[in-house]
């Protein structure tokens, strides 16, 4: 009967021999790390065929693959021109340039003017830079255009004139407006004592003054000489024209318009006291068909009127009948200015008796007189 055995003795013998190789194992691993001397490093997570040790050695394959062309050669620097009194020297010493006037100060204008046309300096300076071109030079400020009524104010005449005496005149008014007939009342009150006037004068039809006026000044060889000129017409801003003595100009509140003085300039109020003042200086400067020529100054700007004699005629007014000069001005062609008539009364001092304003819409405004009585001086 054969003998049994235990189950650990059964499993001893395959398990010794399981050890026995492990060691075998252990001892044939060790033996080789050691041979290698640590030269063996850890596997790469890289493919087979891109060693890593090629990957990181090797320079960026952007530049050696495809390098990019080489950027261009920089542009030669621009010779420059050569020193300009060296290009007009020969100029210089065959006929020297004008001398430049003192407000220029610019070089490129005087070396372009000391060459003649079609030189070899001119063409030089033409295919110089563009700062150095003359034709690229700042162009001089234009000059101020001459005064277009200075040559009118030049050709006026001088008339015999003699100052009007005070007087304190009433007037009936008559308008138009809106294609309907309005009536009013009037005043103008005329100062003088002989070397200064003032003028006070106003217009209202119903219970409205359409028109307030003022005229100051003195009395020279011209006759009236006024100073200031106020205006205020209905719904429309007060109005200053002065006369400057020094530098003698005429000025406007409501532009920048400017005119200077020859003598003789007058105002719209004062207009009609100068025609008086001819008058009284000689009656016979009033004659059928006679032109009178006097530079006149608004609210805005000023220009010569043109004030014909239409001749005598006999009206009727609230303060009688009444033999007058009939004189009108007529704006030129085009004009948006009104139109006034005057009727003068020579048995009354020359006072104005009778004025009449046309609008170019056909509008008017007309004054007779109904009152005449003496007015104190200023």
């Amino acid at each position: 009967m054969s003998e049994k055995h235990s189950p650990i003795q059964r499993w001893r013998g395959p398990l010794l021999r399981m050890l026995a190789v492990l060691a075998v194992s252990l001892l044939l691993h060790a033996l080789a790390l050691h041979w290698a001397g640590g030269h063996i490093g850890l596997p790469s997570l890289a493919q087979d065929d891109a060693p890593p040790v090629a990957v990181a050695l090797l320079p960026p394959p952007a530049p050696v693959a495809t390098p990019e062309p080489p950027p261009p050669p920089p542009p030669k620097p621009r010779p420059r021109p050569k020193p300009r009194p060296k290009a007009v020297a020969p100029q210089q010493a065959s006929a020297p340039p004008p001398a430049a006037p003192p407000a220029e100060s610019t070089t490129a204008p005087a070396l372009a003017d000391a060459a003649p046309a079609g030189s070899t300096e001119a063409g030089a300076f033409a295919e110089a830079p563009p700062q150095a071109a003359p034709d690229s030079a700042p162009a001089p400020a234009p000059a101020p255009a001459p005064d277009p009524a200075a040559p009118a104010q030049e050709s006026l005449p001088r008339y015999q004139v003699r100052m009007p005496p005070s007087v304190d005149m009433k007037y009936d008014v008559r308008a138009l407006r809106q294609g309907k007939e309005v009536y009013g009342n009037g005043r103008i009150v005329w100062h003088a004592d002989g070397q200064r006037y003032r003028i006070d004068g106003e217009a209202g039809v119903l219970f409205f003054t359409v028109l307030r006026f003022q005229s100051q000044g003195g009395f020279d060889d011209f006759g009236v000489a006024p100073q200031s000129y106020v205006e205020k017409r209905m719904r429309k801003d007060e109005t200053v024209t002065r006369f400057e003595p020094s530098p003698g100009s005429i000025r406007f509140s409501s532009s920048a318009a400017s005119y200077p003085r020859t003598g003789g300039e007058q105002d719209r109020a004062s207009i009609v006291w100068q025609l008086a003042s001819i008058g009284l200086g000689d009656p016979a400067q009033y004659a059928p068909g006679a032109q009178l020529r006097i530079f006149v100054a608004g609210v805005r700007d000023a220009e010569p009127w043109l004030i014909r004699v239409i001749g005598q005629e006999r009206i009727d007014t609230p303060a009688g009948a009444m033999q007058a000069w009939h004189v009108s001005r007529v704006p030129l062609p085009g004009s948006r200015d009104q139109k006034l008539d005057i009727w003068l009364a020579p048995e009354h001092s020359w006072y104005p008796v009778r004025l009449r304003f046309t609008e170019t819409s056909g509008e008017y405004l007309e004054l007779a007189v109904s009152a005449l009585q003496p007015a104190p001086p200023i």
